[in-house]
């Protein structure tokens, strides 16, 4: 049974939400929450498996309330999706960066909305969907400036690659047929690549490889 936690100001978007997870057999909703100060004390009482967070709310937002998760040791399990309005909302990569798993627009029709809380609580980021592509295209195409990633000088040059195309929103499967080896290798590279650079999840890593410069807007 995955158990979601739902945080959104306004009840009636919760009712909706709620009333979809709860008619599937593997899902179910444990708890709601107005605000991110609400989201964050539910997270630490009940450790759902996945969050659905605003990314507009009082007192404390999304955004806000995804860092302090991704903080808390005790909260690694709990997996942040956020939800916003708008595909290309100024908040979004903010988000990704903060250690959310992905995004999703609030309009996302059911059947999608119900595969990403399952990817999402697989432990996977919600980077597959063309949307998500074009957000963070449109994001990291003018970033304020490089970083230095720590650990990316740690990497091999395969796991560079691997980086790379994860960062382009390829899967496992995809990786390993572009790459021509197998899927468990594939994994074993994102696992090491993870590893590495302290990330949370493959979320990280597409931020990781386009602040850091190994991956840029348009290319690989």
């Amino acid at each position: 049974m995955i158990r979601v936690l739902l945080a959104d100001d306004q009840r009636l978007i919760r009712a909706g939400f709620r009333a979809l997870l709860d008619s599937e057999d593997d899902i179910e909703v444990v708890a709601e929450a107005g605000n991110g100060g609400e989201a964050i004390e539910l997270c630490r009482a009940l450790h759902p498996d996945v969050a659905l967070l605003d990314v507009r709310m009082p007192l404390l937002d999304g955004i806000q309330a995804t860092r302090r998760i991704g903080a808390d040791p005790d909260l690694t399990g709990v997996r942040v999706v956020i939800l916003t309005n708008y595909a290309l909302d100024e908040y979004v990569f903010a988000a990704l960066r903060a250690g959310a798993a992905g995004f999703l627009v609030k309009d996302t029709e059911p059947m999608e909305l119900l595969r990403s809380i399952r990817v999402a609580a697989a432990g996977e980021a919600l980077l597959s969907p063309l949307v998500t592509r074009r957000l963070i295209e449109e994001y990291v195409s003018t970033p304020p400036r490089l970083v230095a990633v720590k650990g990316m000088e740690r990497l091999t040059t395969r796991e560079r690659e691997v980086l790379q195309l994860v960062a382009t929103g390829l899967s496992n499967e995809e990786i390993a047929a572009h790459l021509v080896i197998s899927n468990a290798t594939v994994k074993t590279h994102v696992s090491r690549v993870m590893t590495k650079l302290a990330a949370r999840d493959r979320a990280q890593l597409v931020v990781f490889a386009y602040e850091s410069g190994l991956v840029v807007p348009g290319g690989r």
